[in-house]
């Protein structure tokens, strides 16, 4: 029996300190946003053409990968500076432009024939003729669409054996399809095609039964009720919280009567949401996990895994990095999955997960683990380490800890538990609690764990919270 295929394991890099806890984790590769010209133009280090030539030049002296993304929707005045900007940019050497564009695709083959060029999933490519046609115009990876299942990516892949295939695996998900979203547009004059969305999908909407007046306009009946009767406002964290009133048909034989949602920042704005047999549309999704389907999709061959995030943080990168990597790493191997992934990911900041469109019906052996506190406890990320010597770490501290509590460190080749039993500040004098950002502290590294140096300058510390 031949080896599996190992697929790229692709981390988000809003920063150069990001880069680096992604590639220490086990990144194969990287992706950044082109300035001016990606959709993430706000929070991004590699504004600065020094950052990005610098994070292009260390990647490659490690061997790894970094693309570079370059797939806003360009307005004329954007068309008119684009090869004059990227210009310097591809003297740099970026592995790939990930792009979407049709007419900057042309110019940038036309002016660089041997360029890279991998489709963003901002072109939403979501069959295999669409594939096929990128592949004519010298597209060497296509980035297919979020909205697809995993049976339509296999025919994909079995379609065209030639193209390079990347997927998302984890992250953030739009409301809108694969991206093309108006709502901060709409509610802020920001464009999310533009590289300006203010995540107006996650903002705290509360929602107002309504009826019609005699003008035949939609108002508001109720102040501050949801849809269901509740004195509550919509938890927005859960696309379902959005219920019509009365008796749902979803046959569309009776009609279904509107909400109205009230943004939190915006009395008296009240804006008609409907819901249909395929739900609402307003509000935000949770959060894609998709380590449970790393397998299957190691064994169609898919070229490239990838992790949304290029706003998160390092910690984020990191821990999702590492529990990505061993996924693959099982599989290729041929291990069983590994639920415990699951529950690992729970420790991150999240919405809620969903596995988004890969399966309409989620197996019950998964259930337990859409909400891993009742099986894995929460954590708390309160430090990473700035220094060592001997058997000591020395600390940055994020959020408040103290001789304890339980902890865990997070290091690129494995984790390891224990409890603080003796701590000092930063004159070295015994201290019992860390107060939080902005202190340093050290602690003893327990026997039981070894680090190297490398290991060590990219170790973080969390705190058990139950």
């Amino acid at each position: 029996m031949s080896t599996p295929f190992t697929p790229e394991l692709l981390s988000p890099a809003g920063t150069l300190k990001s880069m680096r806890y992604a590639f220490a984790y086990g990144a194969d590769a990287v992706y950044a946003g082109q300035p001016r010209y990606s959709l993430r133009v706000r929070n991004n280090e590699f504004n600065k053409l020094d950052n990005l030539a610098a994070a292009v030049e260390e990647a490659h002296g490690m061997g790894k990968q970094f693309y570079l993304a370059s797939n806003l929707s360009p307005h004329n005045d954007k068309v008119r500076s684009y090869i004059r900007d990227l210009e310097p940019v591809i003297e740099m050497g970026p592995d790939a432009l990930i792009m979407s564009d049709p007419g900057l695709i042309m110019m940038v083959k036309d002016r660089w024939p041997e360029q890279e060029v991998h489709l963003s999933v901002q072109a939403n490519a979501v069959n295999w003729a669409s594939v096929k046609f990128w592949e004519r115009q010298g597209i060497s990876r296509v980035i297919l669409s979020r909205e697809l299942s995993l049976d339509e990516i296999e025919e994909i892949r079995q379609q065209c054996p030639e193209m390079e295939i990347e997927v998302f695996v984890h992250g953030a998900l739009c409301i809108a399809y694969s991206g093309r979203c108006l709502l901060s547009g709409y509610m802020t004059h920001r464009d999310s095609n533009q590289g300006a969305c203010t995540n107006s999908c996650r903002w705290e909407y509360n929602a107002h039964s309504t009826k019609e007046n005699e003008t035949g306009d939609l108002i508001a009946v109720d102040q501050r009720r949801d849809v269901r009767g509740s004195e509550n406002p919509v938890n927005t964290d859960d696309l379902s919280a959005v219920y019509t009133p009365k008796d749902y048909d979803p046959s569309g034989v009776n009609e279904v009567e509107p909400v109205l949602l009230q943004e939190k920042n915006r009395p008296g704005e009240l804006m008609p949401a409907y819901e249909d047999e395929h739900g609402t549309y307003i509000m935000n999704s949770k959060d894609l996990r998709a380590v449970q389907h790393v397998e299957r999709l190691v064994n169609m061959g898919i070229h490239s895994l990838k992790i949304e995030g290029r706003t998160k943080s390092h910690y984020y990168v990191a821990r999702t990095a590492q529990v990505y990597r061993r996924a693959i790493d099982n599989a290729v191997a041929g291990k069983p999955f590994d639920k415990n992934l699951m529950a690992e990911l729970e420790h991150l900041a999240n919405r809620g997960y969903t596995e988004g469109f890969y399966r309409r019906h989620v197996p019950a052996e998964y259930q337990n683990y859409e909400k891993g506190v009742s099986t894995n406890p929460n954590q708390q990320f309160v430090a990473e380490v700035n220094g060592s010597d001997s058997n000591r770490l020395h600390l940055e501290v994020k959020n408040r800890f103290s001789v304890g509590d339980k902890l865990e460190l997070i290091t690129p080749q494995g984790n390891h538990s224990f409890t603080l039993d003796h701590m000092l500040d930063k004159h070295g004098q015994d201290t019992e609690t860390a107060p939080g950002s902005g202190h340093q502290v050290a602690i003893d590294l327990p026997e039981h764990i070894q680090l190297s140096e490398k290991d060590a300058d990219y170790t973080l510390l969390m705190r058990y919270t139950a």
